[in-house]
């Protein structure tokens, strides 16, 4: 399958900019704070469906496709997969909103 007909899944849920403080020795933004943006994607989608307090208890897989620049506008999407009585198993996926066919 060609990139160009790559899509997000589920939902819009967060964008923000990555800034010069944002990055490592490299140039590239660390993949700790693209993890952090990811956290509060899934807590804002979490929150808003369970009307209530969520934690995220875990991991379970993590891929980085591409490095990210400063000044890339990063949006997170996420989509609920399966819900427990006390879980929410979430996917989460972090798109360049500057070419919407790069993940």
């Amino acid at each position: 399958m060609s990139d160009i007909n790559l899509k997000p899944e589920g939902v819009l849920s967060l964008q923000t900019i990555a800034m010069p403080a944002d990055t490592n020795w490299s140039g590239d933004v660390f993949g700790g704070w693209i993890v952090s943006q990811m956290d509060l994607a899934g807590a804002i989608h979490a929150e808003r469906f369970s009307k209530g307090r969520c934690a995220t208890i875990s991991i379970n897989q993590m891929t980085f496709l591409v490095p990210v620049k400063v000044g890339d506008v990063i949006s997170c999407y996420t989509k609920i997969l399966k819900v427990g009585n006390t879980s929410i198993q979430m996917q989460i996926e972090v798109w360049d909103s500057h070419d919407s066919s790069r993940p």
